[in-house]
């Protein structure tokens, strides 16, 4: 089982589906489809996806849906909500209900990042927490993470690509974000996604210099905790999907024949409560 814990998909801007910016940035200049998609799924044999709405599309969970009814078993997704309105809570009870849904996955860059620490999401962790909804996470000021940990062990908190993200490594802070993810260990309820490694080197394929790293995250977790994901459309052009898989079953000698079964697919959907 190879199950990827992140590919973003969307459509493009128009007037019957405008994004919110018309003048966001995607990570590709084409739209991403699941069509595409569950091609280079069957070429490089992943079974199953999770999908990530992107940002530039606002908070809309349509299009992942979608594709999880075309495709039942092979596409979950980790909606967005609009982290500023605590009535979005109310929607918790049903969230699962929508065919395919799996969690949250929210974000907390550029203009949103004040939105960790200034009390604006203080309502979604035990909204969460008490509908037992994973969530997926990502902030420049992780640190905080170790405080919604500690406050609320009843929640699931998945740390999205190793703690980084394209704002934290132009901050310079790779080395300070991975090392806050090791130490986010010492929580039961937080694990880790291997993910979207090439976006984060410069190095070519098979990464080197992010080899000590992921080791440092494996050993840390353990192999239960950490799910291998792609991110294709973060670096689409410095991999092929089968390389991404292949780097991790071929290339990280730290990792046992189980270990490989845990992180490349039975952590995720053990995590995720995934069937």
């Amino acid at each position: 089982m190879i199950a990827d814990s992140q590919v973003h998909l969307w459509k493009a801007h128009s007037p019957e589906r405008p994004w919110p910016n018309p003048n966001a940035k995607p990570q590709l200049p084409q739209p991403f489809g699941y069509e595409r998609l569950v091609g280079l799924m069957d070429e490089a044999g992943v079974d199953r996806v999770v999908i990530v709405p992107p940002s530039w599309e606002g908070n809309r969970n349509d299009y992942a849906l979608e594709a999880a009814a075309k495709h039942p078993g092979r596409f979950g997704v980790m909606g967005r909500i609009n982290v500023t309105d605590p009535k979005e809570g109310a929607r918790f009870a049903d969230w699962r209900q929508q065919p395919g849904m799996l969690g949250l996955r929210v974000t907390f860059l550029g203009p949103q990042k004040p939105w960790l620490t200034d009390g604006s999401a203080d309502w979604l962790w035990p909204a969460a927490e008490n509908a037992g909804l994973p969530i997926m996470f990502l902030a420049v000021r992780m640190e905080e993470l170790h405080r919604i940990a500690r406050q609320k062990p009843g929640l699931t908190l998945i740390v999205d690509h190793m703690g980084l993200s394209g704002e934290a490594i132009e901050l310079g802070l790779k080395q300070r974000l991975l090392d806050n993810t090791v130490q986010l260990a010492k929580f039961p309820n937080v694990s880790v996604k291997l993910s979207s490694v090439p976006a984060y080197t410069d190095d070519p394929y098979p990464y080197r210099e992010m080899t000590p790293q992921l080791k440092r995250i494996f050993e840390a977790y353990g192999p239960r905790r950490c799910y291998w994901g792609s991110d294709m459309t973060n670096s689409l052009a410095k991999a092929t999907y089968r390389q991404r898989i292949e780097h991790f079953t071929q290339e990280l000698d730290f990792f046992s024949a189980e270990d490989k079964d845990w992180v490349m697919g039975r952590a995720l959907l053990a995590r995720l409560a995934w069937a």
